[in-house]
């Protein structure tokens, strides 16, 4: 299924996209997509059945926003150098463990919200990433496939990053990556069944027009049931959390002199091969 938030900010109402591209509303049955539907096997079923049966009323999507595709986010755990290409563009030595970090729930907006460029930076970065949504509680999981047998579903996320303040500044990297609006999130949350292998997925970001990353979830340095399993170590994933699992080759960090960081204007656009489509237009915070 492809689950997705419509409505103004704040407001959001839970909605499905049905196999004919149609919106169906699904406020009738739940009343919202958040970790509480995710870990309800029953709630789901109740979705899949009135789908299949073509019971749920049309939604009107002209001019209606699309969401974040899910609603009170937990936590946001993020990887870092988490694929080949991207760790040889950026001179960095592939990690003998996973690299995390955090990015708060509030920074997560619609997939075609506005960017904000924060006050005072000058090396805001571009990055497309699968986001992993979880729908059973992770603890001290001991195998990849018990891993991904823990995952509600899939989303586009674009992990912006501030990269003076991420690097330059000191302390920890949570500092570029905590920004106002630096978490574009959907559109759908596509169920994990609908996803054969994540292992086997298509990445893409532009920039005003101009492909900057083309790459594969094939080039993950470890996969999304060996990184659920890793994280599951260290901290317990409840339904509703998300784990961003790092972005491939093409970032501005990577590029020469002059690397061409987002300023305000700028349209970014991006997408995972069956997940979806972003687009926003950068703005000065």
């Amino acid at each position: 299924m492809k689950l997705l938030r419509v409505g103004a900010a704040g407001a959001e109402r839970p909605a499905l996209l049905d196999a004919e591209g149609v919106l169906r509303d699904l406020s009738g049955l739940v009343p919202d997509i958040d970790g509480a539907l995710l870990a309800d096997e029953a709630a789901l079923g109740r979705i899949r059945d009135a789908a299949g049966a073509g019971e749920l009323p049309v939604l009107d999507g002209t001019g209606l926003r699309i969401g974040p595709p899910l609603g009170r986010i937990g936590k946001i755990v993020c990887i870092g150098l988490n694929y080949h290409d991207h760790a040889r563009e950026t001179g960095a030595e592939p990690p003998a463990e996973p690299v995390i970090f955090f990015k708060a729930a509030d920074t997560v907006v619609g997939p075609h919200d506005t960017v904000l460029v924060p006050r005072g930076s000058r090396k805001t970065d571009w990055e497309v990433e699968l986001a992993v949504v979880i729908g059973r509680t992770a603890r001290y999981l001991e195998s990849a496939e018990e891993g991904l047998a823990h995952v509600a579903g899939y989303a586009v996320a674009h992990d912006v990053s501030e990269r003076e303040f991420q690097i330059e500044r000191g302390g920890t990297w949570d500092k570029g990556k905590n920004c106002e609006t630096f978490n574009p999130l959907g559109p759908w949350l596509v169920t994990a069944d609908e996803v054969a292998d994540p292992q086997k997925l298509s990445l893409r970001l532009w920039v005003n027009g101009e492909l900057k990353q083309d790459g594969t979830t094939a080039e993950q340095i470890f996969s999304v049931g060996e990184v659920v399993r890793y994280v599951s170590r260290f901290m317990t994933l409840h339904p509703g959390d998300v784990i961003n699992t790092g972005t491939p080759a093409g970032v501005a960090l990577g590029q020469p002199e002059p690397k061409p960081y987002l300023r305000a204007g700028d349209v970014v656009e991006l997408e995972i091969e069956g997940l979806g489509r972003q687009r926003q237009e950068l703005k000065d915070a």
